[in-house]
């Protein structure tokens, strides 16, 4: 439906794509690529259209980004050269000449600038409605809304606070015309203008006195409404992404604000989904997704104790559910450790230290040694080849290209190449 209401557009843009601009033939008389009546005359001969034709698909092109103007030159926008092989480019631009609905048609005369600046400000609630209502609804109707909502809008306008024991001023306290009490002039002609206009783009059908929205219509309101409630939840967004796809754009939050994207996203799911799909985010490759969704499964609390009871078993979950049912359970975050073995806890190092390498700074790395449970680096090195995990390897090479001591990095190097060789 988009690339249907949009063809004229595209064949607008193309023409002028290839017919206007620096040292091509068919400039306007002054030289500039802009649509001049010149043009216009020119465009309609080599497309089989009319002047008003070629004028009117070329307002189209402008608002829906296919043709992108700049001072008195025009070029190409990115959605036409992506048109042929861009699906979510066609919808934006759709989605742009949406939004552009109130310049698709001249406003109505006899109506002040602010009256019409009200209208279109209205009109997303009258959009809720039809799309909630998903069927013909009478006009009427919709301007008995439009007057609610404009009356709204001019009360929020115009309230006015005063401190406790003293009254309005005499210019509040009168009533000028406009005021929310006073009833708004008539709106028929503005919501005629309006529907009209979304008419024109092709969001919706007026018929017998009644307004439908087009399937493209509907789907471009419920895509604004689902945009406000995961504005409204998810302060960065991820409450439509997979487990992984979230974690990942939690990863450079800070605590708190990774924390209300994961009640934001756990709003949005069944509980007993939601820990399945963080469970099966920790079991891949990434360290650190391992750690945020145990973060992230501590948000849950409770009603995920069972699906962490049963992966206590998995060496790869091991030490992060059994420090999470520890806290779970009472024991002071800063305690938790102690219920690790030391081979446990030094798996979980050299995860941690995986995590840090794939994501994190050589600064970060080194300061990791210091959380390491054994003494020494030399008996870290002894236990961290003993436990087997994959990451050795690859962490101890980083931690030697990242060490400033040349002895130690040479030890860990040498470390590193014993993993590796098996010996």
């Amino acid at each position: 439906m988009a690339r249907t209401g949009l063809a004229g557009a595209v064949r607008v843009a193309r023409w002028a794509d290839n017919a206007l601009g620096p040292g091509r033939d068919a400039a306007t008389a002054d030289g500039k690529a802009t649509l001049s009546a010149t043009t216009a005359d020119r465009a309609a001969a080599d497309l089989g259209l009319t002047p008003e034709q070629i004028r009117a698909d070329w307002d189209t092109a402008r608002l829906a980004g296919l043709v992108e103007v700049h001072g008195d030159s025009a070029r190409p926008g990115w959605r036409l050269r992506a048109w042929d092989r861009d699906d979510s480019a066609v919808l934006r631009g759709w989605v742009a000449l949406f939004d552009a609905w109130s310049l698709a048609l001249p406003e109505p005369e006899a109506h002040e600038t602010a009256a019409v600046a009200e209208a279109v400000s209205a009109m997303p609630q009258v959009l809720s409605f039809l799309q909630l209502s998903a069927g013909p609804v009478p006009v009427e109707q919709l301007l008995d809304l439009l007057q609610q909502r404009v009356t709204e809008l001019r009360t929020e306008r115009c309230e006015v606070s005063y401190e406790p024991g003293t009254e309005p001023p005499v210019e509040a306290a009168a009533e000028p015309a406009g005021t929310p009490d006073a009833p708004p002039a008539s709106l028929a002609p503005l919501l005629d203008w309006a529907l009209e206009a979304l008419a024109s783009v092709g969001a919706l059908t007026c018929d017998a006195g009644q307004a439908t929205l087009t399937p493209l219509g509907s789907w471009a309101v419920w895509v604004k409404l689902e945009q406000i409630c995961v504005a409204a939840q998810s302060p960065a967004g991820n409450i439509e992404q997979s487990a992984e796809d979230m974690l990942r754009g939690c990863a450079q939050l800070r605590p708190n604000a990774a924390r209300a994207e994961y009640r934001a996203w756990l709003a949005a799911r069944t509980v007993g989904s939601a820990v399945s799909e963080l469970i099966d985010a920790a079991r891949g490759e990434d360290a650190l997704l391992r750690g945020l969704a145990f973060e992230a499964l501590r948000v849950v609390g409770a009603p995920a104790e069972p699906d962490v009871r049963a992966v206590v078993d998995e060496p790869t979950l091991r030490p992060y559910a059994l420090l999470w049912l520890a806290e779970h359970d009472g024991l002071d975050p800063e305690d938790a450790h102690e219920v690790l073995t030391r081979e446990e806890a030094t798996w979980l190092w050299v995860d941690t230290a995986a995590a840090v390498a794939d994501h994190g700074e050589a600064p970060m790395l080194v300061r990791h040694l210091e959380s390491a449970v054994q003494p020494t680096v030399p008996r870290l090195l002894d236990e961290v080849r003993a436990v087997g995990h994959p990451r050795t390897v690859q962490v101890l090479v980083a931690l030697a290209a990242a060490h400033p001591d040349p002895a130690l990095a040479k030890a860990v190097r040498r470390a590193a190449f014993q993993v590796h060789t098996g010996g």
